[in-house]
C-alpha cells in the first residue's frame, strides 16, 4: 500500500466524454471526475487519494454523505462515473480557504493531519493474526507508490522489469545467520518490528513451512555470506482474498510466490532480484516484461488476465515496476519501485482487501 499524502496540486482539466455537466481533473496520471467549471487548467486544488479515510464534517462539506466506500461510508475508492474512472477527490476544503494553494503545491505541503484525514488500514482476519514478539532484526517491506501518482519515478527509455502484482497477503521472512533464527511477519506487524510466534494455524507460517521458505533463505544467506536475508512473498488462494489464482489458502494447495529479496552483507542491506537468486528454490512472481520504460506500455501490462495459474482464471491486479539495476529515487526518497493497478481490479464488485 502506498503512503498517504494529501497535497495541493496544479490541475489539468479535460472534457468528460459522456457528461456535459462533468469534467476530468488530472493529477499526475490520475483523473478525478469534477463538476464542470469548478476548476481550470493551471489552477491548484487539494487532491485526496484513494484509501484515505475522511472525517464526517469534511464528507458533509463535500456533499459525499453515503457515497464513499467502507462500512462507515468514509473511505475514498476508485469509481466509474458516467463511464470514466475517477481516482481520488479534487476539492478546496473550507479549512484551507486562507491558504495559497499554488504555493502549497510548489512546496509539497501535506494537509492530511490538518484536515483530519487518515490512511485506511485493511482488516486482519484471524488466520493472518496471532501472538507477536519483538523482532528488531526483522527486515521490513516498503510502501510502493503508484506510478500514476508519481510518473517521474522512471525516465522514458530507462531499462525496467515488470512483474505481475498478486492479490494476496504479503509474508515477510527474515533469516538471521547467527543461530539460524527465523522471523515471520505480515506487512503491518513488520512495519512495527514485530514477528508472529509460530502457529500451525497461522497463514504465513503455513506458507513458510509448506514451501520451505526458511530453508531457501538459509541457503541463500550462506551463498551470499550475508548476516541476514529477507524473503518477501505473496500468500494467495481461496480464503485469503477474492482473487485465488486456482489455489486454496485453506488447504495444502496454499499459493506462495516470492516478489522481493533483501540481504545484509558487510553491514549494508541491498535489494536483489528474486528471479535470479531464488531460481529453482522457490516460486517467484511472473515476469511480464523487460525493456525500456514507457508509461503507456506499463499501463497496458497492468490490465489483462492473471498468468500465475497458467489458465487466465480472472483479471490481473496490476504490475510492479523496477529498474533493471537497483537504484535510489529522489521522487520516492528511497527505492526506485512503483506499481500500476488495473482499473478493472479497482472497480470490481465483491472484492476483498485484507492485510
Amino acid at each position: 500500500m502506498s503512503t498517504l499524502r494529501v497535497t495541493a496540486e496544479v490541475l489539468t482539466v479535460h472534457e468528460h466524454p459522456n457528461a456535459d455537466a462533468l469534467e476530468l481533473a488530472q493529477v499526475g496520471l490520475y483523473r478525478a471526475v469534477v463538476a464542470k467549471g469548478a476548476y481550470r487548467t493551471g489552477e491548484a486544488a487539494v487532491y485526496i487519494p484513494e484509501q484515505a479515510v475522511l472525517p464526517a464534517g469534511l464528507i458533509e462539506e463535500l456533499g459525499l454523505t453515503g457515497r464513499l466506500a467502507g462500512g462507515e461510508a468514509d473511505r475514498v475508492k476508485a469509481v466509474r462515473l458516467r463511464g470514466e474512472l475517477s481516482q481520488g477527490i479534487v476539492c478546496r476544503p473550507k479549512a484551507l480557504a486562507d491558504l495559497d494553494l499554488a504555493r502549497a503545491a510548489a512546496e509539497g505541503t501535506d494537509f492530511a493531519e490538518r484536515l483530519g484525514i487518515t490512511k485506511w488500514v485493511p482488516p486482519v482476519p484471524p488466520t493472518m493474526n496471532g501472538d507477536v514478539k519483538s523482532a528488531p532484526d526483522l527486515l521490513s517491506w516498503v510502501d510502493i507508490e503508484n506510478i500514476q501518482r508519481y510518473p517521474d519515478i522512471f525516465a522514458p527509455g530507462e531499462p525496467v522489469v515488470l512483474t505481475e502484482k498478486l492479490h494476496g497477503s504479503a509474508c515477510l521472512l527474515t533469516y538471521v545467520a547467527e543461530e539460524g533464527r527465523v522471523f515471520v511477519s505480515s506487512k503491518g506487524f513488520g512495519a512495527k518490528s514485530l514477528a508472529l510466534c509460530e502457529d500451525p494455524r497461522n497463514l504465513y507460517w503455513r506458507a513458510v513451512r509448506g514451501h520451505g521458505v526458511a530453508e531457501a533463505a538459509a541457503r541463500l544467506c550462506e551463498r551470499l555470506g550475508a548476516t541476514r536475508v529477507g524473503v518477501f512473498g505473496e500468500v494467495y488462494g481461496a480464503g485469503v482474498q477474492d482473487l485465488t489464482y486456482g489455489a486454496d489458502g485453506r488447504r495444502e494447495t496454499l499459493g506462495y510466490a516470492a516478489f522481493d529479496v533483501s540481504a545484509e552483507v558487510d553491514g549494508t542491506v541491498r535489494w536483489l532480484d528474486p528471479a535470479e537468486v531464488l531460481e529453482g528454490e522457490l516460486p517467484v512472481v511472473p515476469r511480464l516484461f523487460s525493456g525500456p520504460y514507457d508509461i503507456e506500455r506499463v499501463l497496458e501490462f497492468a490490465s489483462g488476465r492473471e498468468t500465475v495459474s497458467g489458465r487466465e482464471l480472472h483479471l490481473r491486479e496490476g504490475v510492479v515496476i523496477r529498474p533493471a539495476v537497483e537504484r535510489y529515487s529522489a521522487v520516492t526518497g528511497g527505492r526506485a519501485i512503483a506499481k500500476a493497478v488495473s482499473p478493472a481490479y479497482l472497480t470490481r464488485k465483491g472484492g476483498t482487501e485484507f492485510e
